[in-house]
């Protein structure tokens, strides 16, 4: 938005700012977070069940096959 002398050389240096800024909170508020959930949700499934979630399972289908 500068005018005058020099305003020319100022604008790319002014566009590279503000577009990092842009770009950065993109990153920091959209991108990250959906990348933890992810990240979340496919370290529970790689991570083994508990046991008790174990022997809920197969005292269920235990009681099924009679």
């Amino acid at each position: 938005l500068g005018h005058g002398a020099g305003a020319e050389t100022r604008r790319s240096l002014g566009l590279a700012v503000i577009g990092g800024l842009i770009i950065s909170q993109f990153l920091t508020l959209y991108i990250t977070p959906a990348f933890y959930i992810y990240l979340d949700k496919f370290t529970k499934y790689l991570s083994p069940k508990p046991a008790h979630e174990i022997e809920a399972e197969a005292a269920a289908a235990a009681g099924m096959a009679k």
